[in-house]
């Protein structure tokens, strides 16, 4: 494992109910004694209950915010969450192509009601110009099937979530050319989990910035994510937010 300082960047969209995006991202990486930064692509108002509105960064603005962190900061980790377009994903892309960063690609796709959060031109980019760089994607099982429906190949370095499947039992999968993981874990009844995607790649890339190789990066933030949902403080009326602390064991 490298020494410290460790720093890592999230590219994503801001929750102004602290359960997902970006904060979630920051929490997460603070939980893991990495220090967070962050390129915003948009702003939403949001509570537990549901998005009030949305608000996009301009391409210019996101550029300039991940210029200005990795031009001071040794981040050793990148993940990228809601792009929300695809010239923004061009943007992204072009900007950390040739840095040699390990790159964790939450693909928000869809959202909870099951809505498209990207046109069929976005995840096309995506596939073509964001994926190539990725050390790691973490679909869920329907943006996954999304993704194989828009063409994308089985070679993907993947972390497949199965939360959205059925039974007790959640399972998730790390296929790459080179390992193959199972991981599976009770099914938590419970309505608080708010940004359970945001907290699981987020904490992926905090273990990677932390020099850890993959799979262990994966395991452990696999753990992580069981104890942030058994940890959530109970707040809102709706999908309330994860406890983000380090697990005390």
């Amino acid at each position: 494992m490298t020494p410290g300082p460790f720093v890592a960047l999230t590219i994503a969209g801001s929750d102004s109910g602290g359960g997902a995006g970006i904060q979630a991202d920051l929490k997460t990486f603070e939980a893991h004694g990495v220090f967070g930064t962050s390129a915003i692509t948009l702003v939403t108002a949001q509570n537990t209950r549901g998005v009030r509105g949305v608000e996009a960064v301009s391409p210019d603005m996101v550029r300039s915010q991940i210029r200005a962190v990795l031009d001071d900061f040794p981040v050793a980790a990148v993940k990228t969450g809601a792009l929300g377009h695809p010239e923004l994903v061009r943007v992204v892309a072009g900007e950390l192509r040739g840095r040699g960063l390990p790159l964790v690609v939450d693909p928000v796709m869809l959202a909870k009601s099951g809505d498209a959060l990207l046109d069929a031109e976005a995840v096309r980019t995506l596939l073509d110009e964001l994926f190539p760089l990725a050390t790691l994607i973490t679909p869920n099982l329907p943006e996954w099937e999304a993704l194989r429906a828009a063409g994308a190949p089985d070679t993907l370095p993947l972390l497949l979530k199965g939360g959205h499947g059925d039974g007790d039992t959640v399972t998730d999968e790390l296929r790459t050319p080179v390992h193959r993981l199972t991981l599976s874990a009770p099914r938590l009844h419970t309505r608080h989990t708010h940004g359970t995607g945001c907290t699981l790649s987020a904490a992926i890339t905090a273990n990677l910035a932390r020099g850890r190789p993959l799979p262990e990066a994966v395991t452990q933030a696999h753990a992580y994510l069981q104890g942030a949902l058994r940890r959530a403080p109970g707040l809102g009326g709706g999908h309330g937010p994860l406890g983000f602390r380090p697990d005390p064991r």
